[in-house]
């Protein structure tokens, strides 16, 4: 079965709890803090793999979720790092974020792209060790890691493509000169789903799709014409295959101009793509006519090998030429800029903080330890809490609510004269 679009649902793995954690030895009745760090969780990383050519196992399994760190120990022991989760997908997959931003476009093997990050240990007290701290009890919790839903898109990343009415002989062409061996039928829709074969001629090679028949007004959505256009999209060079046959209701030359106006309004720049023409089932008596029909398609017939390997000797040149034109597939990772993701809401009588940078800063085991708490309101302020919540128009004593903590709202004591 092929799959060529999934909404996957993953998760980075959670970040282990630092702790706190004390040597005692004579002469130091406070014990040495010697509490380890939590171990970051994984990552999630989408890799590209010409191994994998559905997304298929996705659709049966789409949850899954990348190992988490765990906890430090006494004695300086940190925690162990949880395993990055890799997923291969297949070459040509495009990725997307929930609100619809292409967040990456995987054309080459081993092309890959980290979705997201696992989440960060939490530190041990022998990590406060400070001048002002010498014997901090404190420790922090390990970050949840996040949980979001993508959505996967394949796109074939054919060098070339066969494109052609239904029945008309494709899946014959791509099964008899490939690897490929698509079910085959007479009846009209023969194949429902794209195909692809490793071509080689000679010392040459290069991978041909079988995209399924379309018809009159594919580029709008009739019939299943944009469940498989798209696939149209990456291939170096078009083949247009034409049918003589009387089966078919249109002449060669009304096939030619039907696809071709089909390829050019889904896709503008399809009509600058190479392309050949070729009237397959070159072994029926029409198959003449046709050719006077379009002079410039070659005629071939899978049955008695008639301009087989003239065909495949040309599509691979056309491909070469394509290739030294544009030697880069298009392809792409997307980076985008850092921004803060802090916001500050009003929840009731109080107000609401969202963002890793606001949970990172009260992440401690115990906010009831003076130092804990002294340390979490300076993170706080580091981080723009506080001016965040004065421009929303916050004042000295309103509750502020940060996960499950509730915390009452105050200025540094300049701030308030």
């Amino acid at each position: 079965m092929f799959v060529d679009r999934v909404t996957l649902r993953l998760r980075a793995g959670n970040g282990g709890a630092g702790v706190a954690s004390f040597l005692r030895t004579k002469g130091r009745p406070k014990g040495r803090p010697d509490g380890g760090n939590g171990g970051r969780g994984g990552d999630v990383i989408l890799r590209a793999d010409p191994s994998v050519s559905t997304l298929l196992r996705y659709k049966r399994n789409p949850h899954h979720r990348a190992e988490d760190g765990t906890h430090g120990e006494g004695d300086l022991r940190h925690g162990r790092q949880g395993k990055d989760l890799i997923l291969s997908v297949p070459l040509g997959t495009v990725i997307s974020e929930p609100d619809g931003t292409l967040l990456a476009d995987l054309v080459e093997p081993g092309h890959q792209v980290t979705v997201l990050k696992g989440g960060r240990g939490g530190r041990g007290n022998a990590a406060f060790v400070s001048p002002r701290l010498k014997a901090p009890a404190i420790a922090e919790q390990g970050e949840y890691g996040s949980e979001v839903a993508f959505a996967l898109e394949l796109k074939l990343a054919a060098d070339a493509a066969l494109i052609g009415f239904p029945n008309a002989g494709k899946s014959t062409i791509i099964s008899s000169v490939s690897a490929s061996k698509s079910k085959v039928g007479d009846y009209p829709f023969t194949t429902l789903e794209p195909h692809l074969g490793l071509v080689a001629i000679d010392d040459r090679e290069f991978i041909m799709a079988d995209i399924p028949g379309l018809i009159e007004g594919a580029a709008d959505g009739k019939g299943l014409g944009h469940e498989f256009l798209r696939h149209v999209e990456r291939a170096r060079v078009l083949v247009i295959v034409l049918d003589p046959s009387p089966l078919q209701t249109e002449p060669v030359d009304r096939q030619l101009a039907i696809l071709s106006g089909e390829l050019e309004r889904f896709l503008p720049e399809l009509a600058l793509r190479p392309r050949l023409m070729v009237i397959s089932k070159g072994d029926l008596p029409e198959a003449a006519a046709a050719q006077r029909l379009v002079p410039e398609a070659m005629v071939i017939s899978v049955l008695s090998g008639l301009g087989v390997g003239r065909f495949l000797h040309a599509t691979a040149d056309l491909i070469g030429l394509a290739v030294k034109a544009s030697p880069d597939r298009p392809g792409f990772v997307l980076h985008r800029p850092a921004v803060s993701d802090l916001r500050v809401e009003r929840e009731g009588d109080g107000w609401r903080v969202e963002g890793v940078s606001a949970h990172r800063a009260v992440a401690f085991a115990d906010l009831t330890d003076p130092d804990a708490a002294r340390l979490a309101a300076e993170r706080l302020a580091r981080v723009g809490v506080d001016a965040a919540l004065v421009r929303a128009g916050a004042r000295p004593g309103d509750e502020v609510r940060i996960g499950e903590l509730v915390l009452e709202f105050s200025l540094p004591q300049e701030d308030e004269k």
